[in-house]
């Protein structure tokens, strides 16, 4: 999908009930191209990615990401080995993506909020960082076209989730002052315009959730946060309630921190080692299980073709023969 003169958006469907719509990556070109996050470990993410690529002719020179999240960081790996390019993360990224990032250092680019990404040709993308979402986050702007793209820091079909809402408040009231400014790239979700009236709504939204959290309370009595959850998200879908109570729990420390609400303790489970060694065991065997069944789908694969540079002695004892007459 063509976003602007050298921005295109590799839109991938997506099921999930927090990623609406779409999983997206970007690919923005000027004499050289990037592209900005690298989607799931999946094969659906890796064949989108390659096929837009040779379809447009696409070489690419640097992979960047937005943050750590599995489903926009899942490639890294593969995207250095097979698409040759280096990757670009922030510094407080690199933790968060231990394992799971190029092992050559040198294949690392540590970028730093205000610095500029220049692929040629006029096309430079200011890095900026905009935590909030997640202590890591990252959005890239290219002024020249309006373009913002924003990872997680805001979606295009429904709110984020937040682990630090002044942090994320700091940043979308920051995103919206940007000179210029007319489309979001998003992570999930359609791009968006009128980019922003978006970004303040997201912040007048946060503000009027506070509101709801407080109604919520009203009555005086001290409710957990999975019951306020329940209030302020009347009939919200089911596989969002975990989210959701995260979204709440943020607005709760920060209206604490800010002296409008009080806490009463509460008392945490003791850890059972006995379930929670069964637990690990448990997750080690599936990841051994998916392990072997992805080794065995590729021993398949390269069987077959192999296969093909052979003669099919598994037909014949001896083949058939063909003379002139």
């Amino acid at each position: 999908m063509q976003v602007s003169a050298h921005v295109r958006a590799v839109q991938v469907p997506d099921e999930h009930p927090m990623h609406p719509q779409f999983t997206n990556m970007y690919v923005v070109s000027g004499e050289r191209s990037m592209v900005i996050d690298s989607g799931e470990a999946m094969d659906r993410y890796r064949w989108m990615l390659r096929g837009y690529l040779a379809a447009t002719g696409t070489e690419v020179s640097l992979l960047a990401i937005t943050h750590h999240h599995f489903d926009h960081t899942g490639n890294l790996q593969w995207a250095n080995e097979q698409l040759h390019c280096p990757v670009a993360l922030p510094a407080a990224s690199l933790k968060l993506l231990k394992g799971k990032l190029p092992k050559d250092a040198a294949q690392l680019r540590i970028i730093e909020d205000g610095e500029v990404i220049d692929l040629g040709a006029g096309v430079r993308l200011w890095v900026l960082s905009t935590p909030g979402h997640t202590v890591d986050s990252v959005c890239y702007y290219l002024e020249s076209e309006g373009v913002l793209f924003t990872g997680d820091t805001m979606l295009g079909g429904s709110t984020t989730t937040v682990s630090d809402l002044d942090a994320y408040l700091r940043s979308m009231r920051m995103l919206a002052d940007l000179p210029g400014l007319q489309t979001i790239c998003p992570g999930h979700g359609p791009v968006l315009q009128d980019a922003r009236k978006r970004l303040l709504d997201v912040v007048a939204h946060r503000e009027g959730r506070d509101r709801q959290i407080l109604d919520a309370l009203s009555d005086g009595e001290p409710l957990a946060a999975w019951d306020i959850m329940l209030r302020v998200y009347p009939g919200l879908d089911e596989r969002l309630r975990r989210a959701a109570t995260g979204n709440v729990v943020t607005h709760l420390k920060a209206m604490r921190a800010r002296g409008e609400l009080r806490e009463v303790a509460g008392k945490p489970k003791k850890p059972n080692a006995a379930k929670q060694a069964k637990a690990a065991q448990k997750a080690k065997e599936r990841a051994a299980l998916i392990k072997a069944a992805e080794k065995a789908r590729e021993d398949e694969r390269k069987e077959r073709l192999r296969a093909q540079a052979q003669p099919p002695d598994d037909q014949w004892l001896v083949p058939p023969k063909f003379a002139r007459r």
